[in-house]
């Protein structure tokens, strides 16, 4: 899948159930529903998983919380606005 696909595919309902999970995360933060988004994360235990749960955090805008997760993920906050964030995780994600 690509990464406009990927984007395009927020209009569905759903996700692919294709998705690996950090995907699926990230697809329902895109849609506003950072709670489903959050539950999925928490139940990461993957590094990447760990990132997906930080910038959910630092989206949250509970810092602390997220430079843990950034810390467990092995990566520092990063100083780039939300969305460029979000499109780097999809990408990443969908390159593995």
């Amino acid at each position: 899948m690509t990464y406009d696909e990927y984007l395009a595919s927020i209009k569905n309902a759903q996700p692919s159930s294709e998705l690996s999970e950090t995907l699926r995360s990230l697809w329902w933060d895109k849609k506003g529903e950072w709670d489903t988004a959050h539950a999925i994360a928490q139940e990461i235990s993957t590094t990447q998983g760990s990132a997906v749960h930080a910038y959910l955090h630092r989206e949250e805008g509970v810092l602390w919380n997220a430079d843990y997760w950034y810390s467990r993920a092995g990566r520092m906050r990063p100083d780039i606005p939300l969305e460029e964030e979000w499109q780097l995780l999809v990408e990443e994600m969908l390159a593995s």
